[in-house]
Order: C-alpha cells, then sequence, then structure tokens
C-alpha cells in the first residue's frame, strides 16, 4: 500500500508549536491563518483531509473571501464539503455572524491614567470585594492609554 506524498499526517501528529489550537494559546489568534482559525472552529477534517486542508478546500472555494464564505448557507457546507456536518456548519456560520455583529458595537475606548485616581477607577471594580489582596499592573503606552491589565500575584 503506497502513501500518498500529498496526504499530511493528523494534527495531532504534529509539532505542538505546529498545531492551531496550541499556536492561538502561545502566540495569539492574529497570528493563525484564517484556514486555521477555521481549523479550530471544525475541529477535525476527514478521511482524506486534515482540519488545516480542509478548511484551506474551503477557504479557497471561495476565493479566500471570508465575506463570500459568511454567504453560504449550512446546507451549502454541508453538501459541498466532505467532513462538514450539521454541527461543524452551524459552527461556521455562528462564528461569521458573531464576526459580522461585533462591527455594530461601538469600539471600547481605552482608558487613559493621568492621576492615581484614574488608576483606582480601572482596578477598582475588579479588586474592591475581594477577601484577599492581589497585585495588578497597568501597561500603557507614551499617552498614557491602557495596553493591558496583567494581575502580577
Amino acid at each position: 500500500m503506497k502513501k500518498d506524498p500529498t496526504k499530511l499526517p493528523p494534527i495531532n501528529k504534529w509539532l505542538t508549536d505546529d498545531k492551531p489550537r496550541e499556536k492561538l494559546l502561545s502566540k495569539g489568534c492574529a497570528n493563525l491563518t484564517d484556514a486555521e482559525l477555521l481549523a479550530i472552529l471544525i475541529g477535525s477534517g476527514n478521511q482524506n483531509e486534515n482540519a488545516i486542508q480542509l478548511s484551506q478546500r474551503i477557504l479557497h472555494s471561495v476565493g479566500n473571501n471570508l465575506n463570500s464564505l459568511a454567504k453560504l448557507s449550512v446546507k451549502e457546507l454541508i453538501a459541498s464539503f466532505k467532513g462538514i456536518g450539521e454541527a461543524k456548519a452551524l459552527s461556521i456560520t455562528a462564528a461569521l455572524e458573531l464576526g459580522k455583529r461585533r462591527d455594530s458595537y461601538p469600539y471600547e475606548k481605552q482608558p487613559v491614567i493621568q492621576s492615581s485616581k484614574d488608576v483606582y477607577n480601572l482596578f477598582s471594580p475588579m479588586l474592591l470585594d475581594l477577601p484577599y489582596e492581589e497585585l495588578w499592573i497597568a501597561i500603557t503606552n507614551r499617552a498614557g492609554k491602557v495596553i493591558e491589565k496583567t494581575k502580577v500575584s
């Protein structure tokens, strides 16, 4: 029995750094391709393709355009792609709808720290009722806009 040279091994056989879920955890969403993100949504491929290959084929079918993918119905996804059943098609459709809805919400304004009162207003909702102490830091840019809040201990 000959091995198909175009068939990649299942994702669970890949190096940890190459697996989409682990890559998302270690490097963040922005460092994943659309196919890797879609592969996380669908979870698995079919007998002939791993989840990334199936995702690449789905994206290729719509010209790598997520807006075009969002126009496909659940029935079209199921009928067009072996390995995409109702649950996976619903996951894809729901995720793309969330992306659309995200644009309808106002952008969350970054808080600015100019005084100790601003720091109090930033952290008090999280810390006010805790029965123990926590140490947090606010990472800001030069203009004092909060980029990130991080719990130290």
